[in-house]
């Protein structure tokens, strides 16, 4: 999906209208902020060139630095989770699950593709963070998907041999990686996803009736 990007002075302006929202703890503000450049520019332009860069930047070295990181992270959160919904008109799955790792607290990832999607016009089964590779396993059987986008933050949480294995148990399935935690190379078929673009042209691609009929969902235990 080609997106164009933030113009320099854009950026600028939204860094510093976030920072200043976060500075006086009000993640409503930094909603704000983020939800009008959503609608000029797009969610994967906003999370790319806004959102990511001023969320590694948080030090939290100090106690008002955390105050501070708190505030930020709870409006991109509220930012992400409230574009293009519209209550009472629930987009449908379209066979795509979203999770994160088995112990990943981390979910930002996951919101801001879920609203990239909602852009699209398209739903999914957001299931959160930490979510046990044993749990995967059931999602899966009960949503019965055809695509599966699982986020790490970090190494800790990002066992690429796990995933290899989960998605060799499902052969037809198709089984992505995102997130900065994947640093360990994977194996076919899972597939490591660079940026939110990827992962948004990963969860459009059609699957073809005949592989959406037969993905293997047999009694497969988890090892």
């Amino acid at each position: 999906m080609l997106t164009d990007p933030m113009p320099a002075e854009a950026v600028e302006i939204a860094h510093k209208q976030v920072l200043l929202a976060a500075e006086d703890l009000d993640a409503n503000g930094v909603a704000s902020v983020l939800l009008e450049c959503a609608e000029a520019w797009g969610v994967p332009a906003l999370w790319e060139q806004v959102c990511r860069p001023l969320l590694a930047g948080s030090s939290g070295r100090t106690p008002a630095e955390v105050v501070v990181e708190h505030a930020l992270f709870e409006g991109v959160r509220v930012g992400l989770d409230a574009y293009r919904r519209e209550p009472g008109r629930p987009l449908p799955t379209g066979g795509v699950l979203l999770a994160g790792a088995e112990k990943e607290a981390h979910s930002l990832g996951l919101l801001a593709l879920a609203a990239a999607l909602r852009e699209q016009g398209r739903g999914c089964l957001n299931l959160g963070p930490a979510l046990p590779w044993s749990a995967l396993t059931s999602a899966v059987y009960r949503a019965r998907p055809h695509t599966v986008v699982l986020w790490s933050q970090t190494p800790l949480t990002g066992r690429a041999y796990r995933l290899v294995r989960f998605a060799r148990d499902f052969p037809l399935l198709r089984v992505y990686g995102a997130g900065p935690g994947w640093i360990e190379p994977f194996g076919r078929p899972a597939v490591r996803l660079g940026t939110l673009s990827d992962a948004v042209d990963a969860c459009l691609t059609t699957v073809s009736r005949r592989d959406a009929h037969h993905i293997r969902y047999g009694s497969v235990p988890y090892r």
